[in-house]
């Protein structure tokens, strides 16, 4: 018997605490919660708040662990530069942990925000991941924004960090990424300590 998607949505919003108390049962925890959520302090509620786990560790390294390192993990397929490429779990595993340890290397800690203005590449996944890894706290801002927009989002968030290119592709044109990401930190009232470019 299949189970419609409609149903599932309408099962989460009717007894969302059961729903999700059972959907977490599916996910590794370092500590499982003893309570699913807290809304002790409306409308601040708190999903999972005395458990813990990793985002990357069961999004990578759980999928490795259970034999599927060989597995896809990412498959790019650009049709605007005709790039290809797949990337198993196991390769996916080993450039989030070097990039990881690069970002520790460049002063990145739990609980660091970075900013990720890139194009859509597997780079872009692996800053993600990456960041997750080590418990920072990243944030995605479009490839290309206007240097306003960017540096409203620097403000807004302090990132320590941005994880940039040079530049992106787009239909029929090429957007230069550093001079729109240069303009945008002399406009923004926080400074990142660093910048990197991919």
């Amino acid at each position: 018997m299949s189970v419609k998607y409609k149903d599932i949505y309408q099962r989460s919003i009717k007894d969302s605490e059961e729903f999700w108390s059972e959907v977490a049962k599916d996910i590794f925890w370092y500590k499982k919660p003893t309570k699913i959520l807290d809304s002790s302090n409306p409308p601040f509620y708190k999903w999972f708040s005395d458990g813990v786990t990793n985002t990357c560790y069961n999004a990578i390294d759980l999928h490795v662990k259970n034999g599927k390192g060989e597995k896809i993990a990412i498959i790019y397929d650009s049709p605007i530069t005709n790039s290809k490429k797949k990337i198993t779990y196991s390769e996916l595993k080993d450039l989030v942990a070097t990039f990881a340890g690069a970002l520790k290397n460049q002063g990145i800690s739990k609980g660091d925000r970075v900013i990720i203005y890139m194009p859509m590449i597997p780079e872009a996944v692996i800053g993600m991941l990456a960041c997750g890894r080590i418990g920072a706290v990243h944030s995605v801002v479009f490839g290309g924004f206007a240097p306003n927009e960017l540096a409203s989002r620097i403000d807004d968030s302090k990132a320590k960090i941005i994880l940039s290119a040079s530049c992106g592709y787009e239909p029929g044109k090429t957007i230069e990424y550093k001079p729109l990401l240069k303009k945008a930190i002399e406009l923004a009232k926080h400074k990142p300590e660093k910048c990197i470019i991919y």
